[in-house]
């Protein structure tokens, strides 16, 4: 059995306001748990984080080092392939723009990777210019492994499946490889206002 789901269902309540809900999707208050496997605790003297790939020179930080670098606090929406938006969600973290700044590479994509082989993929256009994080803060509090601590990408303008729990690393490509999900069928990109939820949406 395929593990596509094809989400809740919900209705959009009165009152949401239908600027910052995309078509097809309805507010919640609650912030659901939704993974593909069991919830990793990699201890933090074993956590580090890397980008490697197509670049000139891999680099790593542990968590004591990821955590000093230069932070952001975000306060954004997040959708959800099934179905749910969460609005003003406040998140702390790194930005991939930061991570990136003395990788050398011609990439166009990435790889996303994970605790638990979770992996997803993203065009190097849609993490950089403010819009992608490694966060591992989330409302003032470090972030639960249940939420993808302790640290997760953050990729708000996108559907919540490519802002990869867990993550440990970002793996540079010249071509765009399918991650996890998009190889059971879920859209190549993501977009909740276009509802690319689906190949072939």
């Amino acid at each position: 059995m395929s593990p596509v789901s094809r989400g809740f269902t919900g209705r959009r309540r009165e009152g949401d306001d239908p600027s910052r809900v995309p078509p097809g999707q309805y507010v919640t208050a609650d912030f659901p748990v939704l993974s593909a496997g069991p919830t990793p605790h990699t201890p933090l003297d074993e956590w580090s984080f890397t980008i490697d790939g197509a670049v000139a020179e891999a680099v790593s930080w542990p968590w004591e080092e990821l955590i000093a670098l230069p932070a952001e606090d975000v306060t954004v929406d997040i959708h959800c392939v099934t179905k749910w938006s969460k609005l003003d969600t406040s998140w702390r973290g790194v930005s991939v723009d930061t991570l990136l700044e003395n990788v050398q590479s011609e990439a166009g994509y990435l790889t996303a990777w994970s605790d638990g082989g979770y992996t997803t993929n993203l065009a190097l256009e849609d993490v950089t210019d403010g819009q992608g994080w490694v966060a591992y803060e989330y409302g003032g509090q470090p972030l639960e492994p249940e939420h993808g601590g302790p640290a997760r990408l953050l990729v708000p303008h996108l559907y919540f499946w490519k802002s990869a729990k867990w993550v440990r690393g970002l793996t540079l490509t010249p071509d765009d490889e399918l991650g996890f999900w998009e190889t059971y069928g879920y859209h190549n990109h993501g977009d909740p206002w276009l509802e690319q939820r689906y190949q072939g949406d």
